[in-house]
């Protein structure tokens, strides 16, 4: 049974142990074909036609893929798993009307079953770098920090195998209002507005290990060295900010006259525009196996005048036995954009300030 343990305004919501990706893909003997197979872009929404008090909430790390957190919805609760993703902007999860392989095989939300909930009958559809859901949006109460008359968008059909083998039942966006595809008051916007945050800003730990955690309404300082360097957004869509160079072993690699980034908790790598991967791969060569990190650089986003090094080790995943995969991925958009995904958010502790409109970032602890 889920705990809750509220002390001083801060409410801690444990996750329940679950099987991981890894294990789940290997009792369906897609293990081995996964690493090739299985989209990196799980819960971001950039450009359409893209192919690439405090609550602290834990986050599991599956398989270095997601990260997934508990809310309930409805009242009585129903309880499901959600990828909270910086690079999109609604709360869906599946509802009991649909019937695609990947709701059969997660929880899904029966409205009948809960005394708060509003139906509108309006249709919702939105489409992600890996896939889309089309459903109805509807209101009810929502329990990160008990929200009540939150808009959810609920699925009623998911095509294609886009959430069929991962753990999570629906996502959370954390991005800006504007960008939400149901038009609704996204859920962080909605805690703002009702009191239910200490601060306007929530921040972002992940760990390969165990102790992730989305804290939203505060910042644990425990979790980084240093100082915090704040970069100021250059739009309040997604966590867009201005990237000054690109280097490796003191040479720029890519976006020699400057560019932008996404800062995406949703995405999985280190995504570019793809000139500039062809030359960072080049610099990388082959990197197929484990024993290749240990002579590879570190690639270094020099952000607002500081240096942000991710080194080989973390860009360089080692997926299944042997087998390893860089953590770059080449995709085309209107503009040049790089996307920081969870490659880069787990050397930096992350805070995302609504209030000041601005990123924090800091070099993330090895145990929190």
């Amino acid at each position: 049974a889920m705990r809750l343990v509220l002390l001083l305004a801060v409410l801690l919501i444990p996750l329940r142990r679950m099987k991981s990706l890894r294990h789940r893909l290997e009792e369906q003997g897609l293990l081995e074909a996964s690493p090739n197979t299985l989209p990196s872009r799980v819960g971001s929404r950039f450009f359409s036609g893209l192919t690439s008090g405090v609550t602290t909430e834990p986050l599991e790390n599956i398989m270095d893929a997601e990260y997934v957190g508990a809310i309930s919805i409805g009242t009585p609760p129903q309880e499901f798993l959600v990828l909270f993703d910086t690079g999109s902007s609604d709360l869906w999860v599946p509802s009991v009307d649909c019937s695609s392989p990947a709701c059969v095989g997660h929880e899904r939300f029966d409205p009948r079953l809960s005394a708060t909930h509003q139906a509108t009958g309006q249709p919702v559809s939105i489409q992600y770098g890996t896939g889309s859901m089309s459903g109805v949006l509807a209101y009810d109460t929502v329990r990160v920090s008990p929200i009540s008359n939150q808009a959810i968008s609920l699925s009623k059909k998911e095509p294609g195998s886009f959430l069929t083998h991962h753990a999570f039942d629906g996502i959370l966006g954390l991005a800006f209002p504007s960008i939400a595809s149901s038009g609704a008051v996204p859920v962080f916007d909605n805690m703002m507005s009702q009191g239910l945050v200490a601060e306007d800003l929530f921040s972002i730990y992940l760990s390969s290990r165990t102790g992730s955690f989305v804290m939203l309404g505060g910042m644990d300082s425990s979790c980084f060295s240093g100082r915090l360097r704040w970069i100021p957004l250059s739009a309040e869509t997604y966590w867009q900010i201005a990237v000054d160079r690109i280097i490796m072993r003191g040479r720029v690699v890519a976006c020699p006259r400057g560019c932008q980034a996404v800062v995406d908790s949703g995405t999985m790598l280190l995504a570019g525009p793809p000139r500039d991967i062809a030359t960072i791969q080049h610099h990388i060569g082959a990197s197929e196996y484990p024993s290749a990190k240990k002579s590879l650089p570190d690639i270094v986003f020099v952000i607002g005048g500081t240096k942000f090094p991710v080194p080989a080790k973390t860009y360089i995943q080692q997926i299944y036995l042997g087998y390893c995969k860089s953590g770059f991925e080449s995709i085309t958009v209107p503009t040049e954009l790089w996307i920081l995904g969870q490659v880069f958010l787990r050397q930096y502790y992350s805070v995302f300030d609504r209030a000041h409109r601005r990123v924090g970032l800091a070099p993330a602890a090895q145990q929190c």
